[in-house]
């Protein structure tokens, strides 16, 4: 069983930055897709950034320009660097890695966004 180990939350003023981590305990079969998604009170889950093993990636409009996804596959980890947060960044974040045969998810780590 692939455990995912979130670290990095925490609370932050805004205009502020934080470094999220996600480390898998094994190597997971590739291809694979790693990202974050996030679930802000109140509101769905919805996916933040993803990263594929070419290393292409996607992110939602209201992050673009301020966050940066990137992965270690030698270290099993991927990262979420966020730049300039804001209160609505506020959420629990989720890793998730994917392929063609499972879904593996992290148990979150909250991110706060305030003065």
């Amino acid at each position: 069983q692939v455990q995912l180990v979130e670290s990095g939350g925490g609370l932050v003023e805004p205009g502020g930055s934080l470094r999220l981590s996600c480390v898998a305990s094994r190597i997971i079969n590739r291809p694979n897709t790693m990202g974050w998604y996030r679930r802000a009170p109140g509101k769905e889950r919805e996916l933040v950034a993803n990263i594929d093993n070419y290393g292409r990636t996607n992110y939602v409009d209201s992050v673009k320009g301020r966050f940066t996804i990137s992965r270690d596959n030698g270290k099993n980890t991927v990262y979420l660097q966020m730049n300039s947060l804001k209160p609505e960044d506020t959420a629990v974040y989720y890793c998730n890695v994917l392929n063609v045969f499972n879904t593996y998810w992290g148990q979150g780590t909250q991110v706060t966004v305030s003065s």
